[in-house]
């Protein structure tokens, strides 16, 4: 057969240009990325759709967006480069990855989780950036999903589980009991308590938090097994603040093990019956990805250790 008959593979040069224009988002982005002049990258774009034969972008604006096709190619992509770049790593005998991961994460797993994962990673693949951005799960999952984060640290409550969009993986990796904070001067501050027990606290406020969706839905599930509606009094994102609400007799709160100061001598935390579920952990990257050995490195390396 001859050679024009045949399909041609699309060029992986110009694949790594339409993940670049992915993750980045313009083409004067991936030009400042890759040392190519604009034209030079929107030129090898050209011909990447010629090699696939299906329109990979579209006009938007002074910009261009992947259309539905040049979404799923990148998704391919991104597994091919991988491959490509471990193998080549392997026949070398270097497998050190190289390369930027930009993680987002929420706060409460930043300095117990993420700092010290970025120190590890550090000492055995110092060839890796990694730039960390907090955010909450559901605004990691839009930048997932947009191409503006590689890797997510997010978490959900057994009883409210996340759905993950069909283009996102997720691994959980750690698990944490939930407590009760109430003020240390209450009668059963030292004991735990049961979801049935919360029922005493029907006329007391609850804390809740001011970004998320998640804490507001854990609290209105074990209040409504408990067999009422919490009245939310107060709505913040400082864990600490929320802890000083607690301390200062204006509230109590539902709080993760992770989010309780226990040095403190005003609050007092009551563990909470394994009824109303643990708070899981979990690294959320985009199918496909997990792969690539900045992003493989960098979950192992969180991963280790943790259960």
């Amino acid at each position: 057969m001859a050679t024009d008959d045949m399909e041609r593979l699309p060029d992986l040069g110009r694949l790594k240009l339409l993940v670049e224009l992915h993750r980045l988002g313009t083409m004067a982005a991936v030009a400042a990325s890759t040392g190519y002049g604009t034209s030079a990258v929107s030129k090898h774009l050209a011909v990447l759709e010629q090699e696939v034969g299906v329109r990979l972008l579209t006009p938007d604006g002074r910009r261009v967006q992947l259309t539905p096709a040049g979404e799923r190619l990148v998704e391919h992509a991104v597994g091919i480069l991988a491959a490509v770049e471990a193998a080549q790593s392997e026949l070398r005998g270097t497998a050190d990855p190289v390369g930027r991961v930009r993680l987002a994460s929420f706060f409460t797993a930043v300095e117990p989780v993420v700092l010290p994962a970025l120190a590890r990673l550090r000492e055995r693949y110092p060839r890796v950036a990694v730039e960390v951005h907090e955010h909450e799960p559901e605004h990691t999952a839009r930048l997932l999903r947009s191409g503006g984060a590689d890797l997510g640290v997010v978490y959900d409550y057994s009883l409210v589980p996340r759905t993950v969009p069909p283009e996102l993986s997720a691994r959980q990796f750690e698990e944490q009991p939930l407590y009760l904070a109430v003020p240390a001067g209450h009668a059963d501050a030292g004991r735990p308590v049961a979801v049935s027990d919360l029922a005493e606290f029907a006329d007391t406020g609850w804390i809740a938090n001011s970004r998320g969706t998640d804490d507001d839905e854990l609290v209105q599930r074990v209040c409504a097994i408990a067999g009422f509606v919490p009245r939310i009094a107060h709505r913040v994102d400082s864990l600490s603040l929320v802890n000083s609400l607690v301390g200062a007799g204006l509230g109590v709160a539902l709080l993760a093990s992770s989010g309780i100061e226990r040095h403190r001598t005003d609050v007092a935390f009551r563990p909470l019956d394994p009824v109303a579920g643990l708070r899981r952990s979990f690294l959320l990257a985009r199918a496909g990805q997990w792969s690539w050995p900045p992003i493989a490195a960098l979950a192992s390396t969180i991963t280790d250790g943790r259960t």
